[in-house]
């Protein structure tokens, strides 16, 4: 079943002659329990395609529909409350707030949609443990490294139950074992927690965790490449594939 899809989806910033164009009729599909790599050069439309799937900005024409639900014409009230139950994000930077700890990091979107605190709690802990973060449920952000942080944030976005989660550059701001293990934990994210992901990467190693890779350039799809299970080179042959065109 199709959890995400979009439709000629269109983005421009300005009017007129010096109107720049983000995206180009972007037309994509994404199954339940999938994990998207998206991929491209600077500036080709990564996380403008990311932030309209998750209703962070509007298109100038075409639609994102998720769950069978097109969502560019909600009023901001409904799309806000899409965004905090069917879509969990994760960032770059993490975004964890400094004078919270772990767990009240995590029980934050819950909190926020009316759960007692209590029971937004014992979810929250429920995910971090899972993390891996058991012991560390009180500690702040800057008692976390980078990795651990990204872990808070991850759980954070689980913790509502979504059915999708986005993530930009997740392992953008990590060196390479942590960004390992952090792309292995989106991988678990699918295959064992049945959740779809979409994530941007600029870093091929972190793509070929993914089931398929969305190459885009000059605001459209280039190329949308399968990436076979186990294949751990098959990122960096899907890049090249494209490079030579």
């Amino acid at each position: 079943m199709t959890i995400i899809s979009t439709t000629n989806l269109t983005k421009s910033y300005g009017k007129g002659e010096t109107a720049v164009s983000a995206l180009r009729g972007i037309n994509v599909s994404i199954a339940e329990g999938e994990f998207v790599a998206v991929m491209g050069p600077s500036g080709c439309g990564k996380s403008t395609l990311l932030h309209l799937i998750g209703g962070l900005d509007r298109p100038t024409a075409g639609e994102v529909i998720l769950a069978g639900q097109p969502i560019s014409t909600l009023d901001d009230d409904a799309l806000t409350e899409l965004r905090r139950r069917k879509i969990g994000f994760i960032f770059q930077f993490y975004n964890l707030l400094p004078v919270l700890g772990a767990t009240e990091n995590a029980a934050l979107p819950l909190i926020l949609d009316g759960v007692k605190p209590a029971e937004a709690r014992r979810r929250a802990v429920e995910w971090l443990a899972r993390m891996g973060l058991e012991n560390r449920l009180d500690h702040r952000p800057t008692q976390l490294s980078g990795g651990q942080q990204q872990r808070v944030a991850i759980a954070r976005a689980l913790v509502t139950e979504p059915a999708l989660i986005l993530a930009d550059e997740p392992t953008g701001n990590l060196d390479s074992t942590a960004g390992n293990e952090i792309a292995a934990l989106l991988r678990q994210i699918t295959s064992e927690w049945g959740r779809t992901v979409l994530m941007v990467t600029h870093d091929p190693r972190i793509a070929a965790y993914a089931d398929r890779i969305i190459f885009l350039k000059d605001g459209t799809v280039m190329d949308d490449t399968r990436i076979a299970e186990n294949q751990s080179n098959g990122a960096a042959r899907a890049v090249e594939k494209v490079r030579v065109r």
